[in-house]
């Protein structure tokens, strides 16, 4: 399922959004709206079961290739408006994000990573996680209790309180969509050295109780991009565009964003 929203005014460019774990395009509304009154088309989806997706697929996949092969779907539709197209990704869409660059060579000005999925704070006991793998092959579908809050995700209580109440929020995941995250993570540091070469910005929560925020600075020293920037906001929990100062957390990459075009020669210095 993929939805567009056009820019208030003439559109600068396309930003393609991609969602994390559990949740859904609905939770991005101000989001999108930010960036539709700065000038820019949003493309977003929900994710293969989550959001409105499939119900009888809720919180799983068979391959982390499906999340893949969606957000392919959303670029193709971006490019249609014959604009700049950048991706946005945050926590699990980061790690797709990551992902496609490695995977594929897309026409891209620009890649914005929020508090992206590189490794998790909260791991299943060593006992669970060796049982995952024969349960893989066996009962792949069985529902397993995710271990991640609304609390965990952002100290925002409007937005706790709303999540709360969100039907479409995912609170179990299938024991196949866990051992295809997993291994997704181990593929985005194995294929480090094949990740296309596009100006990126990686933005992290300082208070980040979902997300390993080691592990993604890992990962940012050893990407082999020649423009590369980083920026942790340092009392932020996992969801940075929904804490107390997401405005200035749009702002920023706004900010790299406006930077981008200006660099290619889209928009004047």
């Amino acid at each position: 399922m993929m939805w567009k929203w056009e820019a208030e005014g003439e559109a600068k460019a396309v930003i393609v959004m991609v969602h994390g774990a559990m949740e859904h395009h609905r939770r991005y509304g101000w989001l999108i709206e930010m960036w539709r009154l700065s000038g820019f088309h949003v493309i977003m989806g929900d994710l293969p079961g989550q959001g409105m997706t499939t119900r009888s697929r809720r919180g799983h996949i068979d391959s982390f290739d499906e999340y893949l092969d969606e957000v392919k779907d959303w670029i193709s539709a971006a490019y249609q408006f014959d604009l700049p197209v950048f991706l946005f990704g945050h926590s699990m869409g980061g790690l797709i994000a990551i992902r496609l660059l490695q995977e594929e060579k897309m026409n891209l000005a620009g890649v914005i990573l929020s508090s992206p999925c590189l490794g998790l704070i909260k791991k299943p006991s060593k006992l669970l996680n060796l049982v995952s793998y024969g349960l893989n092959l066996i009962i792949p579908s069985l529902r397993i209790d995710s271990g991640i809050t609304v609390e965990m995700a952002t100290s925002n209580q409007d937005v706790r309180n709303a999540d709360e109440k969100d039907t479409l929020y995912i609170k179990k995941v299938s024991v196949r969509w866990y051992r295809e995250l997993i291994d997704a993570i181990k593929l985005g540091f194995e294929k480090l050295e094949h990740t296309q070469d596009i100006p990126m910005l990686v933005m992290q929560g300082g208070d980040d109780l979902i997300v390993n925020k080691k592990t993604v600075r890992d990962w940012f020293n050893l990407a082999p991009l020649s423009e590369k920037r980083f920026k942790e906001w340092p009392k932020s929990y996992h969801e940075i565009f929904n804490e107390p100062d997401r405005e200035d957390v749009f702002e920023y990459a706004k900010d790299f964003v406006t930077s981008q075009l200006k660099a290619i020669g889209y928009i004047e210095k």
